[in-house]
This record gives structure tokens, sequence and C-alpha cells, in this order.
């Protein structure tokens, strides 16, 4: 195990430093001028020169990397060009806000995908599969930030049942933060369910289809204990896999959905710092997004063994 670890951390380096590069010169290469950001709009041209020479912006695209580089491997990732706030700060304080959105939707998507794929396997081809993927399918084509609108539309104006945006820690007020967090769950959750739920149909349809299932069904196990005991550990691995992608991805998702509902996060930083033309910020919450969706593939491939004793590293 300890030996397949250290390969897997070794592999993510060198993918950690393309992507890093690749953010990078993207960022340099946003319309605008990070200086006008810095001075102000009326500032003369002077000015300008002199910012980019003090913040070295016009040293060759290289250059600027490599330096970049060197303070982030130290754990500095520069400071805000407008704020002059450190980005690791920053992040210290924006993270937990995305990285909270994120596992309560990976939990919603398990929690609703999972039975529903199982529940459409069982009932393969009948009016109950077709209703389920037709939810999926629904579930699937609807926009981050559209189902954001109708959720605040429907459970705040309408209803009143919930607050329609802002953000409170978890530590400070357990309930409101909860509160605070269900639609946006919801937005980001539902897709990801439709995912996990057609995945799940598809890996127990084929673990049915098995001799060991058959076996279970001729020694009179009810049809309950071979669904859960026999059939869905087996059909696990794929929907552990599809989970652990969709949680990466589920970071992207949350940049919109942030938005939407004015949460502080990784993502309102991420669009905060292409308005102002911030490269120090953009750069290093799009390093934390690549940075966490590699640990969660490193982790999701290491729960394999714990879900299948038939894996072994």
């Amino acid at each position: 195990m300890l030996g397949y670890l250290f390969r897997r951390v070794a592999q993510m380096i060198p993918v950690l430093l393309v992507m890093s590069a690749g953010i990078f010169v993207a960022t340099t290469h946003l319309p605008g001028d990070p200086a006008v950001a810095i001075i102000g709009m009326e500032s003369s041209e002077a000015d300008r020169a002199r910012a980019r020479e003090r913040y070295g912006l016009d040293d060759p695209i290289p250059v600027q990397y490599v330096a970049w580089l060197k303070r982030a491997v130290a754990g500095d990732l520069g400071r805000s060009l407008r704020t002059r706030e450190p980005v690791a700060e920053m992040l210290r304080a924006r993270a937990p806000v995305t990285l909270q959105l994120t596992f309560m939707a990976m939990v919603l998507a398990a929690l609703v995908g999972i039975p529903l794929g199982v529940i459409a396997a069982r009932h393969r081809g009948g009016f109950l599969d077709s209703f389920v993927s037709g939810l999926a399918l629904t579930a699937v084509a609807i926009p981050f930030f559209w189902l954001g609108v109708l959720l605040i539309l429907l459970f705040s104006i309408a209803l009143e049942l919930l607050p329609p945006s802002g953000y409170v820690p978890f530590t400070e007020a357990p309930l409101r933060n909860i509160q605070l967090m269900i639609m946006p769950t919801i937005t980001v959750g539902l897709a990801m369910s439709a995912l996990v739920m057609r995945q799940t149909r598809s890996a127990m349809l084929q673990v049915l289809g098995q001799d060991f299932v058959k076996t279970a069904h001729a020694k009179g196990a009810s049809e309950m204990r071979v669904t859960y005991r026999h059939a869905l550990p087996n059909a696990f691995v794929p929907v552990i896999t599809v989970i652990g992608l969709q949680t990466g991805a589920l970071l992207g998702g949350a940049i919109v959905t942030e938005r939407v509902f004015s949460l502080p996060g990784v993502g309102t930083m991420i669009v905060e710092g292409i308005f102002n033309r911030d490269f120090p910020v953009i750069q290093g919450a799009m390093l934390f997004i690549v940075a966490s969706v590699l640990i969660i593939n490193l982790l999701t491939d290491l729960s394999y063994a714990a879900i299948d004793p038939r894996v072994k590293y």
C-alpha cells in the first residue's frame, strides 16, 4: 500500500507542474492591464510602467513563472495586486466554504443516486426504470445557474422557507449554516446524483446477471438480501469511481453556484480575480482546485481496497 501511495504521489507532481504552467500562462494572457487594477484607471502610462516593473509584470513569462513556482513550493502564493492580502490567507478563509459545498453535494448525490440506481436496475424495462431514468436525464440537462435561480424563487421568495443567499461558518451558527447551504447543495448535487444513478444502474445490471446472484436466489435468499448484501457491494467500485471523478468536477461547478448564492468561496474568489485582473489570486485559486482534484482522485483509488477486498495494491 505504501509503495503504491508513493508512486501515485510521484505521478501527481508532474501533472501539477504542467497544470500550474498552463494556469500561469493562461492568466497572463487575459485581456486588460493588471497595472490599471493596481493604480487605477486615471493613472498615466509612466505610472503603469513603474507598477509593472515593481511587481515584475514586465519580465518574460518564463521568468515570472519560475519565480512564482519557487514561492508557491515554499507556501507563498503571492499577494493580491488589488488588496495586497496574501493569497494563501485568502484561500485559508475561503476554501472551507467550497469544500463544505462540495462535500454536502457529494453526500446528497450518493444518498439519492445510489438507491435510485438500485431501484431502476431491479425494475429494468419497467415503469420505475423509465421514470427514474427520465428524472436523471432531466437533472443532467438543467444548468447550475438556472436551477439556483429557480430554487431561490421557490423556497426563498414564494414559500419563504430558506434564506436566499449568504454564508455563516458552521462553527458560529450550525443551524443557520445548514439553512444557507441547502439550496446550493441541491443546485450542485442534483446533476451529480443523476450520473451516480446511471452508473449504479449499469453496474447493478451487470452484477445481477452473474452466477453468484443466481445461486443466492436458488438458496432462498430474499430479494432485498440478494440486492443489498450480495449485488450492491460488488457493484460499488465503478460507482465510487464516478463519485470521485464528479466530486472533482463539482469544484468547477461551485464557481457558478457560489456567485448565484453569494457564497464567499474559492469560486467567487476566482471570478473576482478575473474581473480585477488580479493574476496572483486567479493563479493561487486555480492551483488549489487542481491540487484538490488530484487528492480526491488519489483518495478514490485508495478507497477501492476498503470497498472490495479483492483489490490489491
